[in-house]
């Protein structure tokens, strides 16, 4: 008697081409990897170049919150202002406009910060100084996002490139080829401004006062 048909599906593949296309799997995973780690390397490395050229401004990771800034006046020799980057916690790149001073002196200064705590609500800081002497500062650096106020500014110079700055203090320096300006002094009344950090060599501040309040309470 006659064998039975065998049924069968198609012939499965050999060892060798068993091998080739893990391989080929195998390539096209470590691209989709490699495409996967392309953002983050990319940011790390755009971090790297800018922590070597010089175009992260504070000097330390920046909180999620801005503060205010507020003065009757203020009076600066060695003025120089620039665009540059702050950095927070996250590795989050924030803009700023740094304003380098090398020997500033305020009258009637404020300072002010709101948090939002839960079931609390809105709770302030408020700084206040220079009422009678005026506060003093030397290379002091505000990485700020406005500013607002009535200014002179002598022997200025608009559009000259960030990293040729020489005015203003030492480290005062930007990107090159970005725009900056610089003046041999600056006077500004009315001084309101909003920033993310603010560092200084020395800061002398005359008749010091802090509080805190339950509330919104801000310098304007």
């Amino acid at each position: 008697m006659a064998d039975s048909p065998h049924l069968s599906g198609p012939p499965g593949p050999s060892d060798d081409e068993a091998g080739a296309a893990s391989s080929v799997a195998g390539r096209v995973r470590w691209r989709r990897f490699a495409l996967l780690t392309v953002p983050a390397v990319a940011v790390t490395a755009g971090l790297g170049i800018a922590l070597a050229q010089g175009a992260l401004a504070a000097s330390f990771a920046v909180s999620g919150q801005q503060f205010k800034v507020s003065a009757k006046s203020l009076d600066g020799e060695g003025f120089a202002q620039y665009g540059s980057v702050d950095v927070n916690a996250r590795d989050e790149l924030i803009p700023v406009a740094v304003t380098a001073i090398r020997e500033a002196k305020l009258h009637s200064l404020c300072q002010s910060v709101v948090t939002t705590l839960p079931v609390i609500g809105d709770i302030s800081l408020n700084l206040t100084a220079g009422q009678k002497t005026p506060v003093e500062a030397t290379n002091l650096f505000v990485d700020a996002t406005q500013l607002s106020g009535d200014a002179v500014f002598s022997n200025i110079e608009i559009g000259r490139d960030a990293s040729t700055l020489d005015k203003g203090p030492a480290d005062a320096q930007g990107m090159q080829d970005l725009f900056a300006q610089q003046a041999d002094t600056v006077s500004i009344s009315n001084l309101q401004q909003t920033a993310w950090a603010t560092n200084a060599g020395t800061f002398k501040l005359s008749g010091l006062s802090m509080n805190i309040s339950k509330g919104k309470k801000e310098c304007f």
